[in-house]
């Protein structure tokens, strides 16, 4: 959630960040914060002043008394029961105040930094970077659905007959396929100095809450019934709740976490050709890495989770490009994001693989997610998250980019987590 002091010092700056994530009368709404939020001024003072005064009135008239002057005293105690039925008055008015100015702000994303592009949509996203060679395939060479077929790796008909459609089953050598490369994206994680993490994959409503998904999110996640639990989209909400309504002591920042989960997405949309196969799920396997630090590392400490990112990519031999998105793109929270896309040959298209994102404060409010700076001065944190990597695309680019006649080859970095180099038919 914005800050209303951000808001107020830095009022033009937020409004062109809100405006690039489509807000168009970011103005008016910020305008009408800030009036919210002086009217809280003024009432709080008012209440200060009220108690203040009632203070004051209850020593008088203990010296009143003192000195026998009964009528005064009587008198001084009439006006402070008024003072009190005054307090209890604009206590009440400070709550609703106060509950109208965080009404109005959840419903704000977080605002586009100053370096993220115009634009409404995918195709106006900036590319950063490419890199890697893309594979030239044989004329008959198959896309990933048709080739888990082929291989009898990943079955969509059985996870259809279990669950339903965007829920498949990994078999065989899909299947340790998957947890190869939730190994080897573990372990990289851990040589970078992420600690892991096993969270729950079923979150509370304040925890959604906390990282923006709730509310009026809660179309894209799966509730359970007759309680306020929901199974996670991303293990960003429950890593990063690990550190709600907690202070860290600045020599512990960077906090540097990354956690293996399933995650479960409703995906709501068309399922057409171009979303065949494991190009959209609603459940999927993922490796997640979080980092929380101070204010002015934040963009240093992206870019250092894009090159870890990338780094994995480069170990599996995927051509891949680094995307800055354009602010009608992004995120709710995200302040800037980079996307991950490898190419899928024999789709002949890019797929997105990761996400990397810096929420700054924006998270961290909503979360009283702070910590204590050398001068004892509790400041609010920054928060990072970035897929490293989600699984379904990255496995239909290498069944796709890798396959020849006699099979599939596996990525020489994944043979040791695999047992195996290639994938063969029956």
């Amino acid at each position: 959630m914005l800050r209303i002091a951000d808001i107020i010092e830095n009022k033009d700056i937020v409004i062109a960040g809100l405006e690039k994530k489509k807000i168009h009368n970011a103005a008016s709404i910020l305008d009408d914060a800030i009036a919210i939020d002086q009217k809280r001024k003024t009432t709080q003072g008012a209440l200060d002043d009220c108690l203040r005064q009632g203070n004051e009135m209850a020593k008088k008239i203990g010296l009143l008394i003192k000195e026998g002057k009964k009528e005064e005293a009587e008198a001084a105690k009439s006006h402070t029961a008024k003072l009190k039925e005054s307090s209890k008055q604009l206590q009440e008015e400070l709550k609703q105040i106060e509950k109208d100015l965080t009404d109005l702000l959840i419903t704000l994303p977080n605002a586009a930094h100053i370096s993220v592009p115009k634009g409404l949509s995918p195709d106006d996203n900036e590319v950063i970077i490419q890199k890697g060679e893309i594979p030239k395939l044989k004329e008959n060479a198959l896309p990933h659905w048709e080739l888990i077929e082929k291989y009898d790796i990943i079955d969509f008909e059985l996870g259809n007959k279990i669950t339903g459609a965007g829920f498949p089953v990994y078999k065989g050598k899909g299947a340790r396929l998957q947890r190869a490369l939730i190994n080897f994206f573990l372990d990289e994680a851990e040589k970078a100095g992420y600690k892991e993490i096993q969270p729950p994959i079923v979150v509370n409503a304040a925890s959604g809450y906390g990282t923006g998904q709730l509310p009026d999110k809660e179309g894209m996640m799966y509730g359970i019934t007759d309680s306020d639990f929901y199974l996670i989209p991303t293990a960003e909400v429950p890593i990063t709740n690990l550190y709600r309504d907690v202070i860290l002591n600045e020599d512990e920042l960077p906090v540097k976490n990354a956690g293996y989960t399933p995650c479960f997405r409703r995906e709501a949309g068309s399922w057409g050709a171009h979303v065949r196969g494991l190009n959209r799920l609603h459940q999927f396997d993922k490796v997640e890495i979080v980092q929380i630090c101070k204010p002015e590392d934040s963009y240093t400490i992206l870019e250092e989770m894009c090159q870890h990112v990338q780094g994995l990519l480069e170990a599996l031999d995927l051509p891949y490009r680094k995307l800055r998105l354009c602010g009608g793109d992004m995120g709710f929270a995200t302040a800037l994001t980079y996307d991950m896309e490898v190419f899928s040959a024999a789709q002949e298209k890019w797929l997105e693989v990761s996400s990397v994102s810096n929420f700054e404060n924006f998270q961290s409010n909503r979360l009283m997610l702070r910590y204590r700076d050398t001068d004892k001065k509790i400041r609010l944190a920054h928060t990072l998250n970035g897929s490293a990597l989600a699984l379904p695309r990255i496995v239909a680019a290498i069944l796709e980019n890798n396959q020849k006649e006699d099979g599939i080859q596996i990525p020489a970095a994944l043979i040791p987590y695999t047992g195996f180099d290639k994938i063969t038919a029956l």
